[in-house]
């Protein structure tokens, strides 16, 4: 068995969707010519690992604009505030398959506590290093696991930080 990451994007709105679930089509496609099996599942095998998450970069043309950090800041307080209905949606079996991955272990948070901090792996969100030295850029949602449905996770997103539901 092995692990294998790869990148979407840079996508607007549900086209990050879109995107995934071809990627995701092209990656079964490819590995099925060499004889190779695809799973997404977040932890397919037990054991001392961190299992496999989507990580979900996101921006707002405010958060990428000078003063871009204040934004941030306030996406992830709102985040915070909706922290079990994010672990609900981003994982297609309401959060059970992230019980075995988020465990506060591996550069992981524990899926029953919310955390965030500039360049901590092991935060529910990640502001990248460079983004908190520049004060601007996006936040790393590190919560969405492997096998999540892109829709819901850019769904609970923007319901969240940008209706304020």
């Amino acid at each position: 068995p092995g692990q294998w990451e790869f990148q979407v994007g840079p996508c607007e709105g549900i086209d990050m969707g879109d995107h995934l679930w071809m990627a995701r089509f092209i990656l079964h496609r490819v590995a099925e010519d060499f004889g190779v099996i695809v799973s997404l599942d977040p932890k397919p095998m037990t054991g001392d690992w961190n299992g496999a998450g989507a990580h979900t970069n996101y921006s707002t043309e405010k958060m990428r604009n000078e003063g871009g950090l204040t934004y941030i800041e306030e996406a992830i307080k709102k985040m915070a505030n909706r922290h079990q209905e994010h672990i609900r949606d981003y994982d297609p079996r309401g959060g059970k398959d992230n019980e075995r991955r988020l465990t506060g272990l591996h550069e992981t948070s524990s899926i029953n506590d919310f955390s965030s901090g500039v360049a901590n792996r092991a935060a529910s969100i990640r502001i990248p290093r460079h983004v908190g030295a520049e004060g601007k850029g996006y936040l790393e949602d590190r919560r969405p696991s492997s096998n999540c449905d892109p829709y819901s996770v850019t769904e609970r997103i923007v319901r969240t930080t940008i209706l304020d539901e």
